[in-house]
This record gives C-alpha cells, sequence and structure tokens, in this order.
C-alpha cells in the first residue's frame, strides 16, 4: 500500500512537472492590429520582418500576429484605445488620430518643426524622449517616429502659391494640421488615410497633405494631378507614428521575454523605418510623373511665405500647451536646437 501510494505520488508529480514545463514552452502569441494594407510598404518591410525577428531571437517564445486593415475591427482612430484597453497587444497608429492623448509629441507634426528627412527626425525625438514620455504613461511604445515628409497632393488645381489654396477643401491627418491649413487659407477635413481615396475620387475633398509613400499602395498618382513640395524637398508638417504594445501585458511577461521585445525595439527598427520612409518618396514622385501627373517644388521665396504661416501655426501649439501647465516653448526650443544639429 505504501509503495503504490508512493509510485501515486510520483506520477501525480511528474505530470504536473510536464504540465509546467509544457506551459513554459508554449509561446506567447501576440496580435498586433493596424490600419494599413497587407501591401503597404510598412506592413511588408517593417512589421513583418520585426515580428518574424522577434519570433528568431526569442527562439519562438514569443509569436505575432498581424492583423491589417483593421481586420480585428473597429476604425483607425480607435487603434490607441484599443491597445491601452487590451483588445490589441499591440498596435500601428498615428498619434494625430488620437486628439488629446499625444499632446507633448505634436511639436514633431507642426510646420517648420522636422529635421530634413524622416530619419533624422525620429533620432531627433529618440535624443528628446523625456520631453514627450508623459505621453505613453499608459501604454508600452515600441516605435516612436515620422511618416515622410507631408507633401500636398491636388486632384485638378496646381499650387505655386499661398493664394492658389484659397477655398480649397484639403484632408488634414492631425488637428495641428488642420490648424495650419485654415492659417493657409483653406478648410480643413480630418478623416483618416484609408478614407481619403473615396473622398478624393467623389470629390469631397480638392486635395490633401500626405507622405509619398503612400503612393503604391492606395493608387494617389490615379486621383491626383499635381504634388507640391517646399524648396529642398521640405514638406508641410508632418505625422508622428507609433507602435503601441499594451503596458500591463508587456508587464505580465517574465522578465526574459521581456527583453526580446526591448531588444527587437531598438536602434535597427527606429532607423529601418525611418529609411525606409525616405526610400520611398523618389518612387513616389516617380507613379505621380508616369501617371501624367507633375512634382511641383515650390521657390525660396513662396516656401519662406508657408514657414512664415507655419510659425503662427507652432505659437498656438506653444500658447495651448502652457494654457495646459506644459512648458510648449522649452519643447520646441530643444527640438529646434536638436534639428540645428542634425541638418
Amino acid at each position: 500500500m505504501k509503495n503504490l501510494l508512493q509510485k501515486t505520488v510520483l506520477t501525480i508529480g511528474g505530470l504536473f512537472l510536464a504540465s509546467s514545463l509544457y506551459a513554459e514552452q508554449k509561446p506567447v502569441t501576440l496580435t498586433f492590429h493596424h490600419f494599413l494594407s497587407p501591401k503597404a510598404p510598412p506592413h511588408s518591410k517593417i512589421f513583418e520582418p520585426w515580428a518574424r525577428n522577434l519570433e528568431k531571437i526569442s527562439n519562438g517564445k514569443i509569436k505575432v500576429e498581424l492583423f491589417p486593415s483593421m481586420s480585428m475591427g473597429g476604425k483607425p482612430n480607435e487603434l490607441y484605445n484599443q491597445v491601452r484597453d487590451g483588445s490589441a497587444d499591440i498596435v500601428f497608429t498615428i498619434a494625430g488620430y488620437s486628439a488629446g492623448v499625444f499632446s507633448r509629441s505634436e511639436v514633431f507634426e507642426l510646420p517648420t518643426m522636422q529635421g530634413s528627412d524622416s530619419l533624422k527626425t525620429a533620432h531627433i525625438i529618440k535624443e528628446n524622449f523625456d520631453l514627450i514620455k508623459e505621453d505613453y504613461k499608459d501604454v508600452k511604445p515600441i516605435l516612436v517616429g515620422v511618416a515622410g515628409n507631408y507633401m500636398l497632393h491636388t486632384s485638378t488645381k496646381k499650387i505655386e502659391s499661398i493664394d492658389d489654396l484659397k477655398g480649397l477643401k484639403l484632408r488634414s491627418p492631425s488637428r495641428t494640421g488642420a490648424w495650419y491649413i485654415s492659417e493657409l487659407g483653406a478648410e480643413p477635413v480630418g478623416m483618416p488615410l484609408p478614407d481619403v481615396p473615396q473622398a478624393l475620387s467623389k470629390n469631397a475633398i480638392d486635395g490633401a497633405v500626405l507622405p509619398m509613400e503612400i503612393f503604391p499602395a492606395l493608387k494617389f498618382q490615379d486621383l491626383t494631378k499635381y504634388s507640391t513640395e517646399l524648396k529642398n524637398g521640405g514638406g508641410f508638417g508632418n505625422s508622428v507614428a507609433v507602435i503601441l504594445m499594451n503596458k500591463k501585458r508587456f508587464e505580465s511577461l517574465s522578465k526574459e521575454l521581456q527583453g526580446y521585445i526591448e531588444q527587437s525595439a531598438g536602434e535597427d527598427l527606429l532607423t529601418k523605418y525611418g529609411q525606409l520612409m525616405i526610400d520611398l518618396e523618389e518612387p513616389g514622385k516617380n507613379l505621380q510623373r508616369k501617371s501624367g501627373g507633375e512634382v511641383i517644388t515650390l521657390s525660396a521665396q513662396e516656401s519662406d511665405k508657408f514657414n512664415e504661416v507655419g510659425k503662427k501655426v507652432v505659437n498656438k501649439w506653444v500658447n495651448e500647451m502652457n494654457d495646459k501647465g506644459i512648458d510648449g516653448q522649452k519643447i520646441v526650443d530643444t527640438v529646434r536646437a536638436s534639428i540645428a544639429k542634425k541638418d
């Protein structure tokens, strides 16, 4: 009887140990939700390789399941809430889609507040992250960068001066972008990127402020005739682009698994994303030209006029931040100093 009892205990113990080992070996699966098409370059060249790399460096202990095109449900402007609340483990979104959440990060959306390219701006963000870290207190940031420089794309109206914008309806990606469009004399229309093609095709808007990188996936060369940039390739503001993880989900993982995620979210990811935005600009311009469209670079004199208007928008933002008890001028001055060093 004693021997039988010992065997039973050993058997149960062995089963418990085996079950524990299986639980430890079973991979953690993370959902990654975003609004871009699976054909969009960020999905195929950044998100998928990052997911596979995380699986590789974790020796299969972490799996990432990608859900493009809002396939988990909801709208693009709900992605932040989804990751904050945990209905998605990871999301890619545009900070401007969540008004009031990324107040400090908006500085990098403002006209005249970017480096000469998206990679330099991404590094400026990294260097000054302490200025904006409060925006990310409820989530775990994986990547904080920017889209490619925003150009102005119009369906029928050629833009060669500020006066050419009067009365046009232009899509804005964010509230600060809307301020800029209003100051330029046009009417801002806020909408997420996936809604823009239909709005253009139905003439609900006359144009949109967008980076060139979206042209291949959404065929904007078939929807617009003119793409306008400032001197030296300068853009009309930008959008802060973020990959975020649910904070509780991250903290629930073992230190080992957290370490793999931290490793995957380092300098390499930041550089690849920033460089991709640069690499896609010229192909996007070529698509516009090949379709019979025109890429216009404004003169130095006209560009300076746009930038003067842009400074008004910066001042408006500073005043609003000050009203919230945030030292907006300190943020602007610090970022401008970093831009001067990079450029």
